[in-house]
């Protein structure tokens, strides 16, 4: 069977995803170009030869709409014959890209491909697809009467369910900003506008701060419906709007070594998984067990773990549910520190967990992510 192997992963720096933003300023095609051309100039790279570029993208509307990804390969200066499609599983998005563009590859029907994602939620806030539309419909709403509800909601069932505190929430929150601020990211972080400074991590982050922030999520409507809920999801300890891109070199290891090109990892085992969509966030725990079976592990084989840090519930719940260590979870910080740039963070979870792979010397890497309508994708690559 064909091998996918990693040649190249990187990204660009968080940036705050609002007006004033570090990247703001970037129309989002120009910034997924700017990446893919930084990409294949790293490994000196025709990229003549690409096969297929896939992208992830969330709010697929504005200025990230008619097919982004194919925009950005030409803004990129790639050779019209490369094609490119963008495709939407919420917040696995690009995630789902590096899966499918592995899967081809092992199935033969690409040589060499990128996988890539985006995200400018400063343009593009995560409620702005449906501009006031039902993107349900009767049929899905007869299905779930009692509503379907927002992930910060979710996440605040899913912290009572699982019974975790606010400082528990907070704790972990503080930890992420402390790691992500000692972190080295200079392998995978490229200048964007001369800087390499993730605009998202605070460094001065103390719990003191965070239990000052007040619930970001209740309102009457929400408490009337959710009694059993006591309100500890905070800005603080949730994903902050972000700004970003990112990408990952994908070929055959045959090819890569005909190119002269240093495979760095291999694409082991996937997953992907429907779950509850109003609990919509405890997906992770059935796309890990998933993954871990088909590529006969057990959680106690995987050197390090990339969960997506949507809101910190979700690796706190994952974590009691899976037994994983904590110390191998998100080992220099994850999204509530690094930002989750909804279409990008996919391949940015790749991208940082690789890196942490050859930092440490470890071997396997499983990266989990929640998504939007209940869906989960899993991963696990082993460094070469």
């Amino acid at each position: 069977m064909t091998t996918a192997v990693i040649v190249d992963a990187i990204r660009t720096p968080s940036g705050r995803g609002k007006p004033g933003g570090q990247l703001a300023g970037y129309h989002p095609v120009d910034l997924l170009a700017h990446v893919l051309e930084t990409l294949v100039a790293r490994s000196s790279l025709d990229p003549a030869l690409v096969d297929d570029v896939i992208g992830g993208c969330l709010s697929q509307v504005g200025t990230q709409a008619v097919n982004i990804t194919r925009n950005a390969v030409l803004a990129a200066g790639f050779p019209e014959t490369v094609p490119g499609t963008t495709i939407d599983r919420q917040c696995g998005s690009s995630q789902q890209a590096a899966t499918f563009a592995a899967q081809g590859v092992i199935a033969g029907a690409y040589d060499v491909v990128i996988a890539c994602g985006v995200e400018l939620m400063s343009s593009h806030p995560i409620n702005v697809a449906t501009l006031g539309e039902d993107p349900f419909g009767p049929r899905m709403q007869a299905r779930y009467p009692e509503g379907l509800i927002g992930q910060g909601l979710s996440a605040e069932l899913i912290s009572a369910k699982w019974s975790l505190t606010r400082e528990a929430l907070d704790e972990f929150a503080e930890r992420s900003h402390r790691l992500a601020a000692s972190a080295d990211f200079t392998r995978e972080v490229i200048f964007v506008d001369g800087s390499t400074t993730d605009e998202t991590v605070r460094p001065g982050t103390t719990l003191e701060s965070l239990a000052g922030l007040k619930p970001a999520f209740n309102t009457a409507d929400a408490a009337a419906r959710f009694p059993q809920i006591d309100w500890r999801i905070t800005a603080g300890n949730s994903s902050p709007l972000t700004d970003g891109a990112s990408a990952v070199l994908i070929m055959s290891e045959e090819k890569a070594v005909a190119l002269g090109l240093t495979p760095r990892a291999r694409f082991h085992s996937f997953a992907v998984t429907g779950s509850d969509p109003i609990e919509m966030l405890m997906g992770v725990v059935p796309a890990t067990a998933k993954v871990l079976d088909r590529a006969g592990l057990s959680i106690g084989d995987i050197d390090t773990f990339e969960v997506n840090e949507a809101f910190a519930c979700v690796p706190l719940a994952w974590q009691a549910e899976t037994g994983a260590d904590p110390a191998r979870v998100n080992p220099r910080g994850g999204a509530i520190a690094l930002g989750h740039a909804l279409g990008s963070s996919g391949t940015r979870l790749l991208t940082t967990m690789l890196s942490t792979l050859e930092q440490s010397g470890d071997r396997l890497g499983l990266q989990v992510m929640c998504e939007g309508g209940g869906m989960a994708n899993a991963t696990i690559i082993e460094r070469f």
